[in-house]
């Protein structure tokens, strides 16, 4: 059989139909770890599959650039980048050394010993959402997806930015659009892609700007006071970069973490025998929120460019040429995780790359964590039963993936 041009890989439409190509990933990884592919009205990409591989690219920031693009872009994706959206400049788009100078704006801000002053705020978040849930009776039917998953994390990340809660709901929905900008229900309405592409950015950048605009005439103790008061080797960050960093915190830092709890409740729907080891304390938490993130890696890939000609494996590596790491698939690796097809919460040592790895690894991946943490200890208390009550759907989209509906059935104990 022949391998993959790398179309089913990074084909938004394949993804919405079939879910992640776990079969061509797992025929790469035996045939072709560094595999070249030329996808109908893509650019030339080469598939990075092992984990190994991905490590060790991603450990060489001078070498695999970031600052070129790190999403693979159609024909007419690439005339749109610069455009709008594109114009905004994100710390995952830098190289060193601008990259170590950047993150450190906010590092200090997502240290485990800084996180603990949340910890109340997450939990009370994860309690409250599960006490509407259950109701009086405890039973009732929802839209994990949406009611569930989604919900907890943007609440979480509207209190650290200091968002109003009456302006969550946009926050959702532009997220949406920026992430499923390919998917008809959850994108942006307009004449056209370009056209939505503009109005989104617009949108966006009148919704930062008066975020910033406040936090500099008034600093609070949020997050984004941290962003807006920001400077650089002395000088104030630029607006470009300010944008982006409020647009990388409140967009990625929201559909990752509710892609990876939705993704999580599947597979306990698929393996509800695993559901039990939700009762076991802290520890079988933290090791569940690991295996959560392994089983879904929301982050599927990440492009690099290579800097200069150099040799990988069997490869020639040409200056300019595109890798993308295929995250999903390392973490998958038959040769790192001990039947990696199977979804169990107790699973350790979990070294997946859910979070990357290397200079660009998640700057919130602590949050993340303590997000996931705080209901998935709730559930382990409370849920007593939980079923489908329809079909799952998936998101149109390469990129961030996941599901954007789970309709289930539920009964849950009374706080």
């Amino acid at each position: 059989m022949a391998l993959t041009d790398g179309l089913d890989l990074i084909d938004p439409h394949a993804y919405e139909r079939q879910g992640t190509p776990h079969d061509s990933f797992t025929d790469l990884r035996r045939s072709s770890p560094v595999h070249p592919c030329h996808p109908e009205g893509y650019g030339a990409f080469w598939a990075i599959t092992k984990h190994a591989d991905i490590c060790e690219i991603s450990k060489q920031p001078n070498l695999f650039l970031n600052a070129p693009g790190i999403v693979v872009m159609n024909e007419g994706e690439a005339r749109e980048r610069d455009e709008g959206i594109g114009a905004m400049r994100t710390i995952i788009e830098m190289d060193p050394p601008e990259h170590v100078a950047y993150r450190k704006v906010t590092s200090a801000w997502f240290t485990p010993r800084a996180l603990n002053r949340l910890d109340a705020l997450i939990d009370q978040s994860a309690q409250n959402l599960i006490d509407e849930l259950a109701g009086a009776s405890g039973a009732g039917e929802c839209d994990y997806a949406i009611d569930v998953a989604a919900a907890h994390p943007l609440r979480i990340l509207c209190s650290v930015l200091g968002v109003p809660r009456e302006e969550e709901p946009r926050v959702l929905r532009v997220t949406n659009e920026l992430f499923a900008a390919d998917d008809p229900e959850l994108q942006r309405s307009a004449e056209d892609r370009n056209a939505a592409i503009r109005e989104l950015g617009l949108e966006l950048f009148e919704f930062f700007s008066k975020i910033i605009e406040d936090r500099r005439a008034n600093p609070r103790d949020d997050l984004s006071s941290i962003i807006a008061n920001a400077t650089i080797n002395g000088e104030p960050m630029g607006p470009m970069e300010t944008f982006g960093y409020c647009l990388i915190i409140f967009t990625a830092g929201h559909d990752t973490t509710k892609n990876a709890l939705v993704g999580a409740m599947d597979a306990l729907l698929e393996n509800p025998g695993e559901l039990e080891k939700l009762r076991g304390g802290d520890a079988a938490v933290s090791a569940a929120v690991e295996e959560s993130v392994r089983w879904t890696t929301p982050v599927n890939y990440m492009k690099r460019t290579a800097a200069r000609d150099t040799k990988f494996r069997d490869r020639s590596i040409r200056a300019g040429d595109e890798l993308v790491l295929f995250y999903a698939s390392a973490n998958r690796d038959e040769e790192v995780f001990e039947d990696p097809f199977s979804f169990r919460l107790d699973r350790n040592p979990n070294p997946h790359l859910g979070f990357g790895i290397g200079e660009h690894f998640c700057l919130g991946a602590h949050l993340a964590r303590r997000s996931q943490a705080a209901l998935l200890r709730q559930l382990g208390r409370r849920l007593q039963t939980i079923e489908r009550s329809g079909d799952p759907a998936q998101i149109r989209s390469s990129f961030v993936v996941g599901l954007k509906h789970l309709p289930v059935r539920y009964c849950f104990t009374s706080g």
